[in-house]
């Protein structure tokens, strides 16, 4: 097993730039509105042009898991041979399923290692019930169940390929020179600064503008390209990329070919193969509120041609004795 990274120095913000968002979501309760989720928002159209904005979509933020895809372009380009199936959960946050870790396994066996050679965090499966069933059978927290396992796997099997230090990938600076320049080729920016993501691997900071442009980038690439694979992976496999009951495995169900990943603390990007992409932050980071303005805006650019199937993922019920008393809905 790798060591655990060293930890990072915590930055104490003393006054902190707040991004100027709207209000985006409401969740009502009878004929009340018992909460509002502000944030921050846009639609760019297949030229790159900014179509739909709300609140502030030029400031920077930590797009999360949405880097994944990106980062397994920049995989690809180096080299690294990934089947589609292994390439959807390079680009995952999936939900632990036996397939999921079945396949991430597959990777690490391919590169000639196991799961000892991963450096994520351990934890049980991310979805209810594929942790339900994990735990049932007498499964533990581990590095293969958690759920960028995926990704791990692929940057390690890089690092071997490479001749790097699997030991320490997580530190070594080729690999993280090479997804910086990648992240910043494909979303056209310069990033503004660096953390660590939950799983132990760098996040950046850039806009929504940026991280809409380069999901823009993967879902229309020439194909044989490493984007068009990203895209042609994750549209194909959509059950990998997230999983079963998972609201971005059923968007990329009901739009074909399209392009979607969410990011935790309220990201969630997607890109059209004709270019069209969008980009949504929720400002205080919950989960519920990305998917109603995603597709309020993917709705409001279709039109007529928006699939009936979005319609389900528009809306949710807030229960009252089970029953349905209001609603989480899009402004």
């Amino acid at each position: 097993m790798n060591p655990a990274p060293s930890q990072p120095q915590i930055t104490q913000l003393e006054n902190p730039v707040l991004a100027k968002h709207e209000p985006l979501v409401v969740a009502t309760r009878g004929d009340a509105v018992e909460s509002i989720h502000y944030g921050s928002a846009v639609l760019l159209d297949a030229n790159g042009e900014v179509r739909t904005s709300y609140g502030e979509p030029q400031a920077a933020y930590y797009p999360r898991s949405a880097l994944k895809p990106l980062f397994a372009v920049g995989m690809l380009r180096a080299g690294l041979e990934l089947d589609d199936q292994q390439l959807a959960l390079a680009s995952a946050s999936h939900s632990g399923a036996p397939i999921h870790q079945q396949v991430a396994a597959s990777t690490l066996k391919a590169a000639g290692l196991d799961a000892t050679a991963l450096g994520n965090s351990t934890d049980l499966p991310y979805g209810v019930p594929e942790r339900q069933a994990y735990v049932a059978q007498g499964g533990t927290a581990t590095q293969l169940a958690q759920n960028c396992s995926g990704k791990h796997a692929a940057l390690v099997a890089l690092s071997e390929l490479k001749g790097w230090d699997t030991a320490n990938y997580l530190h070594d600076e080729r690999l993280l020179q090479m997804l910086q320049d990648t992240v910043e080729e494909l979303t056209g920016e310069k990033i503004s600064g660096v953390s660590t993501d939950g799983c132990g691997t760098p996040v950046y900071l850039i806009s929504l503008v940026g991280l809409a442009r380069g999901f823009a980038r993967l879902a229309s690439a020439k194909a044989g390209t490493p984007e068009a694979r990203v895209a042609k992976a994750m549209s194909t496999h959509p059950e990998l990329v997230a999983g079963e009951g998972r609201d971005v495995t059923a968007l990329m169900r009901a739009l074909p070919r399209a392009v979607a990943k969410d990011g935790f603390e309220g990201i969630q990007a997607v890109a059209l193969p004709d270019g069209t992409a969008l980009a949504v932050k929720i400002a205080d980071g919950g989960d519920r509120a990305r998917m109603p303005i995603t597709i309020k805006l993917l709705t409001e650019f279709l039109g007529e041609a928006a699939p009936a199937a979005l319609a389900e993922l528009a809306t949710s019920p807030a229960l009252g004795g089970g029953a349905p008393v209001g609603v989480l809905k899009a402004l």
